[in-house]
């Protein structure tokens, strides 16, 4: 059986699979057949913790958390199964090579199906694009430019890295991403400032920041809302799939 190793940025989407608390960058072993990490928010720590997991041997590699929606479409707890992976910065450079060869080999096809399959009748599915940004969108403006750009229909933080490393390992990858924000709403930039790389708050700051006015509790309670929906239905995808995320790959070929 295959060893599938899971990438998760924050503690609030690990928790769906593994509900105890472990640090960054420590290999957590929830089930026979799963690694799981938490990488904190961000490319570059999702590179590291994929290179990890995949130093400790896993047949399969797996970004799975929340996404922000860039399809008006979109609502929270849609579920994103990508086909294609793109990566902003290397969109920018060399638009068309990476938009018509990189992304769709990073994807394993029939791992990404066989998942679709099985959660469909459950949950709205979406395949398409996910493109991954180095830095977070705060505004409408921001998501529709971005999908006007890339043709992407969801964004996070980590999932390109971690294809990155799949691809180069010669191992499956798949993305399962649940929408948290969408287009017409988005965390206040005030908000993301006394947030922690695994996603808690920082207590006294967030405190001031309702106090003096900075955020409001219907934000609060609006993104609360939105996170609980998006966990939702990342359970559900555990609790149908397991924790292994239905990783039954043998081979060691992505795409």
């Amino acid at each position: 059986m295959s060893v599938v190793g899971i990438v998760c940025a924050m503690k609030s989407e690990a928790s769906c699979i593994m509900n105890l608390r472990f640090p960054l960058y420590k290999l957590a072993r929830p089930g026979e057949n799963t690694r799981l990490c938490l990488c904190g928010v961000g490319t570059n720590m999702a590179a590291d913790a994929a290179a990890l997991l995949q130093r400790y041997g896993v047949d399969a590699l797996a970004s799975f958390g929340v996404a922000a929606a860039l399809d008006p479409r979109l609502t929270p707890g849609d579920l994103v199964l990508p086909e294609s992976i793109l990566t902003e910065d290397k969109i920018e450079k060399k638009a068309e090579a990476v938009s018509e060869i990189e992304d769709t080999r990073l994807v394993n096809q029939e791992w990404r199906n066989r998942v679709q399959r099985q959660l469909s009748s459950q949950l709205t599915v979406i395949g398409g694009k996910l493109v991954t940004s180095q830095i977070p969108l705060t505004s409408r403006h921001a998501k529709l430019e971005l999908e006007k750009r890339t043709g992407a229909c969801a964004m996070d933080m980590e999932s390109g890295d971690v294809a990155e490393v799949a691809a180069k390992a010669g191992i499956p990858f798949i993305a399962v991403r649940a929408i948290v924000d969408p287009v017409e709403f988005s965390p206040p930039e005030a908000l993301l400032s006394v947030v922690n790389p695994d996603g808690s708050v920082q207590l006294f700051q967030f405190l001031s920041l309702l106090l003096n006015r900075s955020v409001d509790v219907k934000t609060i309670f609006h993104l609360a809302l939105a996170m609980h929906a998006a966990r939702t239905s990342l359970l559900t995808v555990v609790k149908t799939l397991g924790m292994n995320l239905d990783g039954k790959l043998t081979d060691r070929i992505a795409g």
